[in-house]
């Protein structure tokens, strides 16, 4: 690695007394050991050599640039480039289409625009006047992308915890998963995984969301239950297999109780469904369904506590919703390899595609199903999808505002353990209102 700017200005100060001193031949000397040490023309080596600390003046583009060799510019003084993505007209289309993708990254933003602007003018919802700026949209690249819209995500600027608890001994009768035992390479084989809506208190019976991610597509389903009941999880996990469009192969689930049960692999058994479980503590074995219960879950719906049959009928339509705009119109991005250089990891990821992209490119998918999920796509209209989003997002979050804190045990009692009943059940009536009036305020949980 060469000198920096400072380090050569420090070498130009340096020499420069030294050779406007010296004869001939030892200039000749001097020039070629600053040459090999910055790196400079020869020619110009001497001409900044000879200039250092002399204010010079250069006509640039027809403006006038002040400089002194050996010497950092003025600020001010710097050259700056035109701005090729500058125009308002520009920026105001590329904020609404990133709010519209619910704030991805760059390089997923840009395959996003790509794929929703000829969608949307096809359907009449985008009308871009001017041609020059429909063009930078389409060849706008990530990382200026990403430069861009710094200060708007500043502007807009969740973490959980987990509820997860340990199943009975029949977990061992469910394989752990390794990927060299899985046939992850066709769609249909999928992680699932419980997010709890519990608001930060675990007292009491509250919703919890299903989600149910194809490893190979990333094609994700979600469903809302009135809680971890082991029948309220397999009703919903029927309900989501009816919806996908590919056969399911194979589940693979944590080692919670809601999951291993024997219910659920008689089931599994009797409908040739491959079912496994992760290691315990071990996330990413699960990291498939992980991500998407922040990415999706989380980014959708906050970390509010909802135990209300009303707030458990919106979330379900929410998702009826959410589900068609995060696979028709959301690219992600799959890790292809990581690549170890010492302590540094390079990861390379494949072109970000959309899971429906992914399903149609997938020759394994009967021509019947790609040309059902056609149809589909082209009656949605992403903008009033996520308009009906929002909608719903703020009705479920002005519920869970007025519902207050989430209820909490008793102050006069100590806090019951992990088997105590009222660990497994809500107050109800006058008692739970007592309740809730006796415990201190506190803020709001975070919400997306």
């Amino acid at each position: 690695m060469g000198l920096t700017m400072h380090e050569r200005h420090a070498v130009v100060r340096e020499l420069a007394p030294r050779f406007r001193g010296a004869g001939k031949n030892e200039r000749s000397q001097i020039i070629t050991d600053f040459v090999a040490l910055t790196g400079y023309n020869r020619c110009y080596a001497a001409y900044v050599l000879r200039n250092c600390g002399k204010r010079q003046s250069r006509l640039v583009k027809g403006r006038a640039l002040v400089f002194t060799p050996g010497h950092a510019r003025k600020k001010g003084s710097k050259r700056k480039r035109q701005s090729r993505y500058g125009s308002s007209a520009f920026m105001t289309a590329l904020k609404r289409l990133w709010a519209l993708s619910d704030g991805l990254c760059g390089k997923r933003l840009v395959a996003f625009i790509r794929q929703i602007v000829p969608h949307l003018e096809q359907q009449g919802a985008l009308k871009v006047s001017c041609p020059e700026v429909r063009q930078q949209l389409l060849t706008v690249s990530p990382a200026t992308v990403d430069r861009l819209l710094v200060k708007t995500k500043q502007e807009c600027l969740l973490h959980g915890r987990t509820t997860t608890r340990p199943g009975t001994l029949l977990k061992y009768q469910v394989p752990i998963r390794t990927f060299s035992q899985w046939d992850d390479t066709r769609p249909g084989f999928c992680e699932m995984d419980l997010v709890s809506h519990d608001g930060g208190s675990i007292y009491g019976d509250c919703c919890h969301t299903l989600t149910l991610t194809d490893i190979i597509s990333c094609w994700t389903e979600l469903a809302a239950v009135k809680n971890k009941a082991q029948c309220h999880v397999f009703d919903a996990l029927e309900d989501i297999r009816e919806r996908l469009p590919f056969e399911l192969l194979g589940l693979d689930s944590d080692n919670g109780s809601e999951f291993i049960n024997g219910h659920l692999i008689d089931y599994c058994v009797n409908e040739h469904i491959t079912f496994t479980r992760s290691r315990p503590y071990r996330k990413n074995d699960s990291c498939y369904v992980e991500q998407k219960n922040y990415s999706i879950v989380r980014r959708s719906v906050g970390y509010y506590r909802y135990d209300t049959p009303q707030q458990l009928e919106l979330l379900q339509l929410l998702y009826s919703h959410l589900r068609l705009y995060t696979n028709f119109f959301q690219p992600v991005m799959k890790l292809k390899e990581k690549i170890r250089t010492g302590s540094h990891v390079s990861r390379r990821y494949d072109e970000p595609q959309t899971p429906y992209a992914r399903l149609l490119a997938r020759a394994d998918i009967e021509p019947e199903r790609k040309e059902t999920l056609r149809h589909q796509y082209q009656r949605l209209n992403v903008v009033t999808l996520k308009r009906e989003i929002n909608r719903l997002q703020a009705e479920l979050f002005r519920l869970a505002r007025e519902a207050g804190p989430p209820p909490q045990p008793p102050h006069n009692l100590p806090y019951p353990g992990p088997d105590h009943p009222w660990r497994n059940s809500a107050p109800i009536g006058r008692e739970a209102e007592k309740w809730r009036t006796q415990i201190t305020h506190q803020d709001s949980p975070k919400s997306s």
